[in-house]
C-alpha cells in the first residue's frame, strides 16, 4: 500500500461576511477534494495543542504523529536542517525574516515577498557588518532566513511572529527574556534589529525596490528560537520510506528529521505562483519508490496573511485542479491511501494562524464512506472519524 498526505497550508478558515458567512473551502470549486471526501471518511483534528503556538511547525509535527510538547524546539532549527546547517547541541537558532516597517510599524512580514536573489544580497551585507564567531546569518528562500547564535546564548526569549503582527508598532513587539538566562540574548536580538535597519534602509537592493514601487526589506525580524531537537525518524518508527515535497524550508526540515527524502521541484516558490503541476508530477513519481509522500503547498496560507479572500479561494482551487485532480488521474487508487488536511486555520479576517480543529479526509478503495459529501470545516465536523489528536491521524493514514 502507498500513502499520500496532501497539505494545503492554512486553507481552513472562519466564515467570511463577504462570502455570505461561508468559508473559502465552502465556496471554492474543488471537485477532486470533494470526490475524496464523498468516497472517504472525514473528521476534525487538533493539530495545535492548547499549550503550543499556532504555527506550521507545531501543526505539521502533529500531522506526522510527533508530540510538539516533547520535540518542538522552534521553527529555526527545522529550517536550518533543510539548509544543511550543522548544529551543535548548545547552538540557538532563530528563523529570521526580512520585513518591511514604515514609521515604526510592521507593514509586511515578507517585505512584499522579496525574491531570494534580492534577499541573498541583503543577508551578505548583514554577515559582512554584523556577524562574528558567535553570530551567523544564513540565506534561505525569499524572505525566510536563519540567525545562528553560538556559545553562551539562550532560547529563553519570546519573539513575536511577524506574520501574526501586521500593523503593530515594532517597539511594542520587541523580543523579551522569559528567564534570567535569556536577558543577554534578548538584548542582542533587539540590537541586531536596530542595526539591521540602519544597514538595510539605504541598501542598493532596497533603493531599487523603492524606485519600482515595491516594499523594501528594511529590517530583520528574528523569531521562533530553539536548539537541535530530538526526533525519532518515522522511517524507523513505522518501517516505511518517505518523501517530502515542499518549497518551504520548515517542512523540508521536519522531513529530514523524520528520515524522509527531500524532493525539489523547479518553480516551487512557496507562493500562489508555485509550480503546482510540478509538485503533482513529483508526487506521482515519488510513489514509485517511496511508501509515504507528503506534499505541502504554502499558497493558501500566504493569501490569508495578506487578507485576500479571493486569492485564497483561487489557491484552494489551484491546489485541487493542479495537484489533487492531476494525481487522481495518474495513480493506482486501489493501492493508495490519500489524506487531505490543512495544517491549521489561517482566517483571512485575522491574517494570522489560529488553533481551531482542522478538517481532514482519508480515502482508500476499501474504506466505507461516511455521510460527508463536500470537504469543509462544518461538514467534516459530522464525519465518522470524529475529533482526534496526537498520533491518531498518522496511524489512521498508515492503518496501524
Amino acid at each position: 500500500m502507498k500513502y499520500l498526505i496532501l497539505v494545503p497550508d492554512g486553507a481552513a478558515d472562519l466564515p467570511v461576511s463577504s462570502l455570505n458567512n461561508k468559508t473559502p473551502l465552502d465556496v471554492a470549486n474543488k471537485p477532486g477534494i470533494d470526490w475524496l471526501a464523498k468516497n472517504g471518511r472525514c473528521g476534525l483534528m487538533q493539530t495545535i495543542p492548547p499549550s503550543m503556538p499556532a504555527g506550521s511547525e507545531v501543526a505539521n509535527l502533529s500531522i506526522l504523529g510527533y508530540s510538539p510538547e516533547k520535540c518542538y524546539q522552534g521553527r529555526g532549527v527545522l529550517e536550518a536542517a533543510s539548509l544543511g546547517i550543522k548544529l551543535n547541541e548548545d547552538d540557538v537558532v532563530f528563523r529570521c525574516n526580512t520585513i518591511f516597517s514604515e514609521n515604526g510599524i510592521m507593514i509586511s512580514h515578507s517585505a512584499g515577498h522579496i525574491s531570494s536573489k534580492e534577499s541573498e544580497k541583503l543577508i551578505e551585507t548583514l554577515n559582512e557588518k554584523l556577524s562574528s564567531k558567535n553570530i551567523e546569518f544564513h540565506h534561505g528562500l525569499d524572505y525566510r532566513h536563519i540567525l545562528l547564535l553560538k556559545e553562551n546564548f539562550s532560547p529563553d526569549v519570546y519573539c513575536f511572529p511577524p506574520h501574526d503582527n501586521p500593523g503593530k508598532e515594532l517597539s511594542e513587539i520587541m523580543p523579551y527574556a522569559t528567564s534570567d538566562s535569556g536577558i543577554e540574548t534578548a538584548k542582542l536580538l533587539k540590537n541586531l534589529i536596530f542595526l539591521s535597519g540602519k544597514l538595510l534602509q539605504k541598501h542598493p537592493v532596497n533603493l531599487k525596490r523603492i524606485s519600482e514601487n515595491k516594499q523594501p526589506a528594511n529590517f530583520i525580524w528574528p523569531w521562533s528560537p530553539g536548539r537541535k531537537p530530538l526526533m525519532e525518524p518515522l522511517t524507523r518508527t513505522f518501517g516505511i520510506s518517505g518523501a517530502v515535497i515542499s518549497a518551504v524550508d520548515l517542512i523540508k526540515g521536519i522531513g529530514i528529521y523524520a528520515g524522509f527524502d527531500i524532493i525539489s521541484v523547479d518553480g516551487a516558490t512557496g507562493l500562489y505562483d508555485t509550480n503546482y503541476q510540478g509538485k503533482a508530477d513529483a508526487a506521482i513519481n515519488a510513489l514509485n519508490n517511496h511508501d509515504l509522500v507528503y506534499v505541502h503547498v504554502e499558497a493558501p496560507d500566504e493569501a490569508s496573511h495578506e487578507g485576500n479572500v479571493k486569492l485564497k479561494i483561487k489557491c484552494i482551487e489551484d491546489f485541487d485542479k493542479k495537484i489533487v485532480s492531476r494525481i487522481l488521474k495518474n495513480i493506482d487508487l486501489k493501492d493508495t491511501v490519500i489524506a487531505v488536511i490543512p495544517d491549521h486555520f489561517t482566517p483571512v479576517s485575522e491574517r494570522c494562524h489560529t488553533n481551531q480543529k482542522v478538517p481532514f479526509l482519508i480515502y482508500h478503495s476499501g474504506i466505507k464512506p461516511d455521510s460527508v459529501h463536500m470537504f469543509s470545516e462544518k461538514n467534516c465536523a459530522t464525519g465518522s472519524f470524529g475529533s482526534i489528536e496526537g498520533e491518531k491521524f498518522i496511524r489512521l493514514v498508515l492503518q496501524r
